[in-house]
């Protein structure tokens, strides 16, 4: 019996959905003179509520611990860049947003997607607790309050006479430990009339494609659409619309607005997706109690693949050095007997070391220098951009290694 609750319901948690054993922070990255000095480790065992099935991570560890200086920074992608100017495009069009419009997005990170709204003149305010990363939105003009979001700040923000016309977050709501306070300082904050738009990585996609890596400790909780759309109703929040995206291994982009807004008529895409869920089982418990050895079988394929490479005489190298490449390497245990090295295209992480594992972060350039006989693609919600970038390993006979749903070796 844990002695844990639901974050969302309060019922106790009792049934496991995957314990990956004790990890590091993954973004707390190692400085070189840091190597010598104890890094603290967490639990990083998942529960399923038996009520309303939010899948989540007991908050083990403070958010201001992991959010105040945080090594993620979103501009690093250009597949992701292309996914937010798209959106900043379709979303401007359809609200009709203009220069008397207000954007403010929660979690705005770097102004990697805030920037595509100021390019068209309409005005915009970030929310980011982390001021390593806010900074560098600041220096791109991007207004930004530096806090943790909730209740408190939402009314602030209403009686400085903020009220959004388009409120959103992408891939913050499963980072959030108190998800009742967040949701409701968007009910809060809101203009009458306004939308929010929230994107996260959708369970579904999780359990059926083995994406086990995306639970880490910043990720408090994995989230279906039916336990989403509860979350939102409990503030007086109707979800009228949803998108299924290819991003991060597959997410959902809601659209929510307050109940009294009759404006909005609810799509035929949210009942089609919720008997989707329904369908797949998202109710039934069972579901959820499989995955763990799902999982334990892709660890033991996975290193059976290192072992063996290693035995023929083989180098490998990382290619990135995500949250979710952290927690495979530590849950795996792999360590620089199977990686020489990993590398990130952001400067904040380059000339440090992986998170638990220890494994150098270099330059993309070390490829080039070193030839390795595969490419082992952490990253791997990005592997095509990943593989287009890194072709020239084909000069050398180099594979590419992506390890998720299970491990696969590409030419």
């Amino acid at each position: 019996m844990s002695d844990y609750y639901c974050r969302f319901c309060r019922t106790p948690l009792r049934h496991t959905f995957v314990d990956l054993g004790m990890s590091p922070l993954c973004q707390t990255h190692i400085e070189g003179n840091d190597l010598g000095t104890m890094e603290p480790f967490y639990p990083l065992h998942s529960f399923v509520c038996e009520k309303c099935f939010l899948v989540q991570l007991p908050e083990y560890v403070a958010p201001k611990a992991i959010f105040e200086e945080y090594g993620y920074f979103s501009s690093f992608s250009d597949t992701w860049l292309k996914h937010v100017s798209d959106y900043a495009d379709m979303i401007s069009g359809s609200l009709g947003l203009n220069r008397e419009s207000l954007v403010i997005e929660l979690a705005s990170n770097d102004g990697y997607l805030l920037q595509y709204f100021v390019a068209k003149n309409i005005p915009v305010l970030g929310i980011e607790p982390a001021k390593n990363v806010a900074r560098a939105a600041i220096k791109k003009g991007i207004p930004s309050v530096t806090e943790f979001f909730g209740c408190a700040l939402a009314r602030r923000l209403v009686h400085e006479g903020w009220r959004p016309d388009l409120l959103l977050g992408n891939n913050v709501l499963a980072h959030v430990p108190d998800i009742n306070d967040f949701v409701e300082g968007m009910k809060i904050l809101l203009k009458p009339q306004g939308v929010i738009t929230m994107e996260f990585p959708h369970l579904v996609n999780l359990i059926e494609r083995n994406q086990f890596d995306t639970i880490y400790h910043e990720h408090f909780s994995y989230l279906s659409f039916t336990t989403v759309e509860q979350v939102f109703a409990k503030q007086g929040l109707e979800l009228f619309d949803v998108e299924e995206l290819p991003t991060h291994g597959g997410s959902l982009r809601i659209y929510g607005r307050h109940f009294e807004d009759s404006t909005k008529p609810v799509s035929p895409r949210v009942n089609a997706l919720k008997a989707s869920e329904a369908a797949w089982g998202v109710t039934n418990l069972q579901r959820y109690q499989a995955f763990g050895e799902k999982v334990r079988a892709t660890k033991r394929g996975i290193l059976q693949f290192l072992v063996e490479a290693k035995q023929r005489g083989k180098s490998v190298a990382g290619y990135g050095a995500p949250g979710k490449g952290n927690t495979l390497l530590n849950y795996c245990g792999i360590r620089t007997d199977f990686l020489d090295y990993t590398v990130d295209r952001s400067p904040y992480k380059q000339g440090k070391f992986t998170p638990g594992t220890r494994i150098p972060i270099c330059a993309p350039e070390k490829i080039k220098e070193t030839k390795p006989d595969y490419l082992f693609v952490l990253a791997w919600n990005l592997k095509d951009e990943v593989i287009a970038q890194n072709a020239f390993i084909r000069e050398w006979g180099g594979k590419f290694v992506v390890p998720i749903p299970e491990i696969q070796i590409l030419d």
